[in-house]
């Protein structure tokens, strides 16, 4: 086992380092000139050149990647071209609240997955012919379609809750619940249909093994068979899933951020794009990248829980 999560720890920081360095290498051959949008068209030739050198544009690639390297690891992104404030400060402020909308999606998107999944399995008919369509669907809609349709339903025609904005938590607890509500459902329900899909089929597939007609016909009840044994056998592949999808909030965040006007690191990446701020676009791929590895491991973890022929080999 700690063999096992040794080499998960290699693979964990050879993908960070990867990452970063192939986000390093794109951003710096993006069209235009880092420099030159700092300085402005109106400069000279003579300040061009030396914000060039202030930014280290005119040393090696692999010289700046270094020295990049080596700051971020203290925790120094640098600071934005934009508006001068240290990068991690600014993401900081910003992590908490793309954190929230994705483990709340990924939570609504569980509880909903499930749930059908469960009840598609055991009622074959109209439900398992639900699901697929759920999957299909969730799949085919665009988040940020399925996002004006829950503005246009409960925002505009209702105004249960709010089109766009935040509110702080601490500022407004019930106004923070509120202005989430939109965002959590555009992302957990869309996302739902794989894991219940995922669900239905490893119910299913558990249904059909000896182990189960054995307990049935020792009198175990059915409750027992499904929720201690069944459940419990099918959850692994639900356990990866629900990984995959959590890297699919993180990029859906990007676009409902955009739109219900969030201030998390979606709508940041976004905004920092436009201006090529470059640091502030190196450390949001190093800290979306963080993230999707240490869910990663995480789900790894789980699964060797859940699955022992995994862990004695």
């Amino acid at each position: 086992m700690l063999r096992l999560a040794g080499r998960w720890v290699l693979t964990a920081v050879a993908l960070v380092v990867s990452v970063s360095f192939l986000t390093f290498v794109l951003v710096d051959l993006v069209p235009g000139d880092a420099a030159r949008s700092v300085v402005g068209l109106n400069s000279t030739q003579e300040q061009y050149l030396q914000m060039r050198e202030a930014m280290g544009l005119d040393r090696p690639l692999l010289e700046r990647y270094g020295d990049w390297a080596w700051a971020a690891l203290h925790g120094d992104f640098g600071n934005s071209l934009t508006n001068g404030a240290a990068v991690a400060s600014q993401l900081t402020t910003r992590l908490s609240v793309t954190v929230t909308l994705v483990v709340a999606s990924l939570l609504v998107a569980t509880v909903v997955g499930v749930s059908l999944g469960v009840a598609a399995a055991l009622q074959h008919g109209f439900l398992g012919r639900l699901v697929d369509g759920l999957a299909l669907l969730g799949l085919a809609v665009p988040s940020f379609w399925f996002a004006y349709v829950l503005v246009f339903l409960f925002a505009i025609e209702t105004s249960f809750f709010p089109a766009t904005g935040y509110v702080t938590f601490g500022s407004d607890p019930a106004g923070w619940a509120r202005s989430l509500v939109l965002p959590v459902l555009t992302l957990g329900l869309t996302s739902s249909a794989p894991i219940a899909k995922q669900t239905r089929d490893g119910i299913r597939s558990e249904l059909d093994k000896d182990y189960v007609y054995a307990l049935r016909v020792r009198g175990i009840g059915e409750r027992s068979v499904i929720g201690r044994h069944v459940l419990r056998n099918a959850a692994a592949p639900v356990i990866t899933i629900m990984g995959l999808v959590f890297v699919g909030l993180l990029s859906g965040t990007v676009l409902v951020e955009t739109v219900f006007v969030l201030p998390g690191l979606g709508s940041q990446a976004v905004q920092a794009t436009m201006s090529s701020d470059l640091p502030l676009i190196q450390a949001i791929a190093v800290t979306f990248t963080v993230m999707v590895v240490v869910v990663n491991l995480l789900v790894e973890f789980v699964y060797v829980l859940l699955n022992p022929r995994v862990r004695a080999g």
